[in-house]
């Protein structure tokens, strides 16, 4: 059974690097991140990207951000 995932425990992330993934991440766009422990042990990040799938990336291809709530979700609702 699988549990969805409340929204509040994605994260926001901007791409710095989209080396190599030039058709699925552009440079300075913010992308929502979903939490993965699993890829976290290996330094990638789960992102939704172009495609509106999560995939896993390099984590040193992004910088977290912090919004103010009202931002944070006027940005979660256009994504």
């Amino acid at each position: 059974m699988v549990i969805p995932m409340a929204r509040t425990s994605r994260k926001l992330v901007i791409c710095l690097n989209n080396e190599g993934f030039e058709a699925s991440l552009e440079r300075r766009k913010i992308y929502v991140s979903i939490p993965d422990t699993e890829a976290e042990k290996h330094q990638l990040l789960r992102v939704i990207d172009e495609s509106g799938e999560g995939y896993l990336y390099a984590k040193s291809a992004f910088c977290e951000i912090s919004l103010p709530a009202s931002l944070r979700r006027a940005v979660m609702l256009a994504t």
